[in-house]
């Protein structure tokens, strides 16, 4: 799947796969531990991440794994964008 919208507002790579997880009905610590599952099972692929508020506690976690991030608000959620360079 390939979500332009979104990776297009950020500093993501557009020319990699994409992929979807949308957290936002999910209790704490469920959006997190769910983000970091799939991310583990992903190489290249750009993930995209809706959630209903900021992940602020996935933020250190991605960055201590080397990963790249960025978030924008939208009318359905926070995204949050998430890949390695």
């Amino acid at each position: 799947m390939t979500e332009t919208g979104p990776l297009a507002e950020t500093g993501a790579p557009v020319d990699r796969p994409s992929t979807s997880i949308d957290v936002r009905e999910l209790p704490p610590p469920e959006p997190l531990r769910q983000t970091l599952e799939l991310l583990a099972e992903l190489d290249d692929t750009v993930l995209v991440q809706w959630n209903d508020r900021t992940p602020q506690h996935l933020y250190p976690k991605l960055a201590d794994r080397g990963y790249e991030y960025d978030t924008v608000e939208r009318d359905a959620g926070v995204v949050t964008v998430i890949w390695q360079d």
